[in-house]
């Protein structure tokens, strides 16, 4: 978790406290990283949350603001363990969160990203939802366009991470920039549709995703994935165009935009793939039923009433009761066969059932 000065200190007590205290899972270990000078209030905040922590809290003060992307790679440095779950300052983690996405760390998993909710005053108030692609071959075939992970809801393999360069400094860009080195690299990857972090959007949320610095490191990002054989050239082309010109596009357009499009596009394929399952698996089904005869419609049924028998009529005294030793052939008249499994079919032979 990095801390920056302008980060207010009351989501900073709501973020740490949802990522430590209230989780099922806690952490062995929290790394808070104070990303360049903060205000007074804040330090005091940052002082007493580690003061008060359950678990034990490794503080990284930075002199200067490097920003995210180096920040966290000093994160990463400090953390002791491998499996290193990401926690912005003014978001809130579900108190599962941990519990869900680390075991799938430990049974093989490199990334393990997640959905979430987006909420303006509280976590009541849910203005939105960002729902991952859960397929595999959806999530590397969306990063060739977009970050197939939301960032604040990852965990990872700390060595997988740092085998695959780091974060790195490319501004506003280092998580996407990282996920597809990931990705290239042939890590095992794997979200998981349901939200697990409220995600706080306030006023200034969507005006941050454009403007020219942002669309700098947009251009830089596509150019680096072009560069690496990550996307062809068209695909370069398509991105510079579609994703450069998001970033341009006022901000009344883009937020719409976004939540139509964007956001949905994980429940969207989750959903056609999980359409495409149950047809294969009722086809399947249907493969392995036998083949039932299909019933005549100009063949005229008995009425089984009429066909009934007379209830007047004598019932053969055989049909009731079978000698112990009768022959096996008397039973062709009344439909009934003892014999079967039990051996021989001698009349003299003694009563298999007997003993």
């Amino acid at each position: 978790m990095t801390v920056y000065g302008g980060d207010r200190e009351e989501y900073v007590r709501d973020a740490f406290r949802s990522a430590v205290d209230d989780q099922t899972l806690r952490p062995d270990q929290v790394v808070l990283v104070q990303d360049g000078p903060v205000p007074p209030e804040l330090l005091a905040a940052l002082k007493e949350l580690v003061a008060g922590s359950p678990v034990e809290v490794t503080f990284v003060p930075l002199e200067v603001n490097r920003g995210l992307g180096p920040a966290l790679d000093a994160g990463l440095q400090a953390a002791r363990h491998d499996i290193v779950a990401r926690m912005d300052a003014d978001d809130i983690a579900m108190p599962h969160r941990f519990e869900l996405q680390v075991p799938l760390v430990r049974s093989g998993a490199d990334l393990v990203g997640a959905g979430l909710l987006e909420f303006g005053r509280d976590t009541a108030d849910v203005v939105g939802r960002r729902i991952p692609p859960s397929d595999p071959t959806d999530i590397v075939r969306y990063s060739r366009l977009h970050d197939p992970f939301n960032h604040p809801t990852v965990v990872y393999r700390r060595s997988a991470v740092i085998a695959a360069g780091g974060y790195g400094d490319l501004p506003l860009m280092e998580d996407y920039w990282l996920f597809v080195r990931m990705i290239a690299a042939g890590a095992r990857l794997v979200n998981v549709a349901e939200p697990l972090v409220y995600y706080r959007v306030g006023d200034g949320a969507y005006h941050r995703r454009g403007g020219r610095a942002l669309l700098r490191s947009e251009l830089r990002l596509q150019r680096e994935m072009l560069s690496e054989g990550f996307i062809s050239r068209r695909q370069y082309v398509r991105n510079v165009v579609v994703r450069g010109g998001y970033r341009l596009v006022p901000t009344a357009i883009r937020r719409p935009f976004y939540r139509t499009f964007v956001a949905p596009y994980g429940a969207r394929r989750n959903a056609a793939k999980a359409a495409e399952a149950a047809q294969a698996a009722a086809a399947n089904a249907a493969a392995r039923l036998p083949s039932l005869p299909v019933p005549d419609p100009t063949v005229t049924l008995r009425d089984p009433v009429a066909s009934a028998p007379d209830p007047t009529m004598t019932v053969p005294e055989t049909s009731a009761y079978r000698p112990r030793h009768a022959r096996p052939e008397d039973d062709v008249q009344t439909g009934y066969d003892i014999w079967p499994g039990y051996g021989s079919h001698d009349p003299a032979a003694a009563d298999p059932r007997e003993g």
